[in-house]
């Protein structure tokens, strides 16, 4: 699988002809990477947003992500052909393990995924909320090529460490809360790089992930949000911009579950 897009497009919480609109939307706009999960319950929206789309399917790598409790070889499998059905692709261009969790097991949950690779149900696999030590673990047994990991990223959780960890290993590393839900937005030193360039402060927040070699995957549903998050693509930051956003001393993670691994 080829390097992912500097920015991707998330589904989170995106349902029917909302997401398939959605979807469809952000192809046209230029975003050629969309993320979905099982755990969404939208990948069926999420297909029929690549089939009405006029942009050719091998230029959109698609993720999707199994869900921790159908990690065992057998639902590995089975989840991989109904997400596949589902999306309406015959190869799934990124498959991750949503969670290194409950049922997982890196020989087993990897050597599945493996096997999958082998039948050309998917192109790569992925690995999302992973620890460096977890990582380096399912590096060392999964067959099948590990391309990306996906984990919490924005300005009060910058992962700066497990960030160059995962590119230290030829790893595409993605964002998800790239803009905290919006809650990062208002944060002064945020306003004030976007005031700067007069710009929205989600394209400022974007182009920081960007500087740092991390791929964003912001959630957006309205045309004018698609299209300004694709914007931050043509935002360059300089080293005083960074500098105020990375100044933030702030610490808040937004997905933190019981079986979170750290």
């Amino acid at each position: 699988m080829a390097a992912l897009p500097p920015l991707g497009f998330g589904t989170f919480k995106l349902h029917g002809e909302e997401c398939t609109r959605a979807v469809e939307n952000a192809l046209d706009v230029g975003y050629r990477h969309v993320d979905t999960a099982q755990f969404y319950e939208n990948e069926a929206a999420v297909g029929d947003g690549l089939e009405r789309s006029d942009v050719p399917r091998e230029e959109v790598s698609v993720a999707t992500k199994l869900w921790h409790d159908s990690l065992d070889s057998e639902s590995v499998h089975e989840g991989v052909r109904e997400s596949r059905e589902r999306l309406g692709v015959d190869t799934i261009d990124l498959v991750y393990v949503h969670w290194p969790a409950n049922t997982y097991d890196p020989e087993e949950t990897l050597g599945a995924l493996s096997e999958c690779y082998d039948d050309g149900l998917l192109d790569a696999v992925g690995l999302s909320n992973f620890t460096a030590e977890l990582v380096d673990e399912a590096l060392d047994v999964c067959d099948a090529p590990v391309e990306a990991v996906q984990l919490e990223r924005h300005p009060l959780l910058p992962q700066t460490g497990l960030c160059a960890h995962c590119a230290g290993r030829d790893l595409d590393v993605l964002a998800y809360n790239p803009l905290m839900h919006g809650f990062a937005l208002d944060r002064p030193e945020v306003e004030a790089v976007a005031a700067r360039h007069d710009v929205s402060p989600a394209r400022a927040l974007l182009a920081w992930h960007q500087a740092a070699g991390v791929t964003p995957v912001p959630k957006a549903s309205s045309p004018e949000h698609v299209r300004d998050n694709y914007a931050s693509l043509d935002l360059e930051l300089d080293g005083a911009d960074l500098a105020r956003i990375d100044g933030i001393e702030e610490r808040r993670r937004l997905g933190d579950p019981e079986f979170a691994p750290w």
